[in-house]
């Protein structure tokens, strides 16, 4: 039996993720969604928010859990017994971080494998720092993540920004709408 571990921020989980793990969770008998619990950047949700999330948005696939860890990757990789850690690829930029990672990692915990997923093309510009962005203005990220997950996007913003027009007046800019 092989489980594997996909690890990330998921602030908040997205279609591009759920991608990635429906995917892995094909091929691995069992999959651990690891929900990092303090990354070194600012966060939307906390991080029982962030499991809840994830929970409900994999909820279909029956041969996949979510758990939150703090520390080293490989160490949460060793106390979930998973033998493969799972990354998902979305161009060039995070291929040539998850090399580096991945050696790391290697070096670190030789006994656990790395398994890098292309993305779906759809989701090869989407990052959870879009879809944070977008619904904070007051955009539409229906496309992008699912129902549940929209909603608390919008607990977050319910004032989202008005759209407003900046033109210029007299050489200076002035707002219009």
């Amino acid at each position: 039996m092989t489980r594997a571990l996909y690890p990330g921020t998921f602030d908040p989980i997205h279609n591009g993720h759920i991608d990635i793990a429906t995917r892995a969770a094909a091929l691995f008998d069992e999959l651990v969604l690891a929900v990092y619990d303090a990354p070194p950047k600012k966060l939307l949700f906390g991080t029982d928010e962030r499991v809840a999330l994830a929970r409900e948005a994999l909820a279909h696939l029956p041969n996949v859990s979510v758990v939150a860890y703090a520390g080293l990757t490989v160490a949460c990789a060793r106390e979930v017994a998973a033998d493969v850690v799972v990354r998902g690829l979305r161009n060039v930029a995070d291929f040539e971080f998850e090399y580096q990672i991945g050696w790391a990692n290697r070096s670190l915990a030789p006994e656990v494998e790395l398994c890098c997923l292309f993305c779906n093309g759809a989701y090869a510009s989407l990052s959870a720092t879009i879809v944070k962005e977008v619904a904070s203005l007051g955009g539409d990220v229906a496309h992008w993540t699912p129902p549940h997950v929209q909603a608390a996007l919008r607990g977050r913003f319910p004032q989202a920004a008005p759209v407003s027009v900046l033109t210029r007046s007299g050489g200076k800019l002035a707002h219009r709408g």
